[in-house]
């Protein structure tokens, strides 16, 4: 049976599997290296895209997606802040003999939302993923919007609070200072968002309502502009589940005087999201 690998390289975490026609046959995760530098999380990719590549039963892969952040092309890896990498081409993150093609990790997930999932009935909608970070992935009539150079969607970075809080990209009072999940934890001095949802302190709340203040001014700015009709919210911060996308509702209708407000909607693929996109890139390219 002929299937496609794919792997959405994560900053803590690898997904990958082999699918077919949207159906995952097989799925595993490994650690991303990241403290080990880029070519150590190169070599991990390769040896990932190796194993999964191999004879398993009746599954024959016929392609290698991978779906990874920064700017990219479908044939390199041009930068990636979060893992140190330039120019790094899509050989050299797979040793097998099959065609390899990369991908934006949010556009992917996106794509695959598109696909799959929430999306898939409305041409303009915000895939929005929040987990260490924030970014987007833009669909306007039904295509996926990447900018001039790619760096479409980076939302995390809207200011929401001129002279907030520092961000880890040199700017001050960006949305991910506030509502990423692992701003959230660590505001808090959690290890992870969970942890501050589950309390009830004075400290655990404001921090709470902060990031879905930030949220919801975020995306009336994002709903004025380009008007989606429906937000998709993606990553380790969705598993709240009403409790983020229910006052996020209230407080976006809030911001919206004059206008209805988008939906608000959990993502259906959860964290295979950016399997499934990963998977879609080499689908499509050996279409």
């Amino acid at each position: 049976m002929e299937c496609v690998v794919g792997i959405d390289v994560g900053g803590t975490t690898m997904k990958g599997g082999l699918v077919r026609d949207g159906a995952v046959l097989h799925a595993e995760r490994r650690p991303t290296p990241r403290a080990e530098g880029p070519g150590a999380v190169i070599a991990a990719i390769s040896a990932f895209v190796a194993d999964l590549a191999a004879p398993r039963g009746e599954l024959r892969p016929t392609a290698v997606g991978l779906a990874v952040p920064g700017l990219v092309t479908p044939t390199h890896a041009v930068f990636s802040a979060a893992f140190g990498w330039r120019d790094v081409p899509a050989e050299a993150f797979a040793d097998v003999p099959l065609p390899v093609v990369l991908g934006h990790d949010v556009r992917s997930a996106g794509a695959a939302e598109l696909a799959y999932g929430a999306a898939r009935a409305e041409p303009n909608v915000l895939f929005l993923p929040i987990g260490t970070g924030i970014a987007g992935a833009m669909a306007l009539d039904g295509a996926l919007y990447g900018g001039a150079a790619g760096w479409a969607g980076q939302i995390g970075h809207i200011p929401v609070h001129p002279d907030g809080l520092p961000c880890g990209c040199g700017q001050r009072g960006c949305l991910a200072a506030y509502a990423s999940a692992s701003a959230i934890a660590a505001r808090c001095g959690e290890t992870s968002a969970a942890a501050v949802v589950s309390r009830t302190d004075q400290e655990a709340r404001q921090v709470w309502d902060e990031a879905v203040d930030a949220l919801a001014l975020a995306l009336a700015t994002y709903t004025l502009l380009l008007d989606p009709a429906l937000v998709v919210i993606g990553g380790g911060l969705a598993q709240a589940g009403e409790a983020l996308v229910g006052p996020l509702r209230a407080r976006l209708a809030a911001r919206l005087a004059f206008r209805r407000p988008p939906g608000v909607e959990v993502s259906a693929l959860g964290m295979q999201a950016g399997l499934l996109g990963a998977a879609l890139l080499a689908t499509r390219a050996t279409a």
